[in-house]
């Protein structure tokens, strides 16, 4: 069975909405490289409403193999294996994938990377939402009380004024 070609339209959305460019572009450009790459394996966890966890599956390399980069709203992970070094061993059987990689992971906003760790085989990495106290939602308190009168400004009076 061969693979389909998804497609999305989201024109009618894009024509009455405003500010949403950003998650259309990010709707069709996972939806065109839903099926291109799935190397390495990874699981994302919820730990708390605003904890999260990316675990890399990366067998075979070191933490010095191993970039991670951070940039707004952008979560960068690459891995890179001396080829040269694998060419030179006399492998009778290569059964473990140990080919670079660069995975991408959009991040929402406020997201940061908290902690990242390498440990059995396994790419850990901590995110954690932090929203600014400005942008933070706010109770705003309604007052009572007489009504706002009207300022009233008298006339000047031109003879005064010349």
């Amino acid at each position: 069975m061969r693979g389909f070609d998804m497609r999305l339209d989201l024109t009618p959305y894009r024509r009455s909405t405003i500010g949403f460019d950003r998650l259309f572009d990010m709707l069709e450009t996972n939806a065109r490289g839903a099926g291109s790459e799935n190397y390495p394996p990874f699981n994302l966890e919820r730990l708390a409403e605003d904890r999260y966890r990316i675990t890399l599956a990366v067998a075979g390399f070191s933490r010095d193999e191993i970039e991670i980069t951070a940039q707004q709203n952008l979560l960068l992970v690459t891995g890179r294996k001396d080829e040269k070094a694998q060419a030179n061993a006399a492998f009778l059987h290569l059964g473990i994938a140990n080919r670079s990689f660069e995975r991408r992971f959009e991040l929402a906003d406020f997201v940061f990377v908290e902690d990242a760790r390498l440990n059995d085989g396994l790419l850990v990495i901590d995110l954690v939402r932090e929203v600014p106290e400005a942008m933070k939602p706010k109770s705003i308190a309604i007052k009572t009380g007489a009504p706002l009168a009207a300022v009233e400004t008298a006339p000047v009076d031109e003879a005064k004024a010349a």
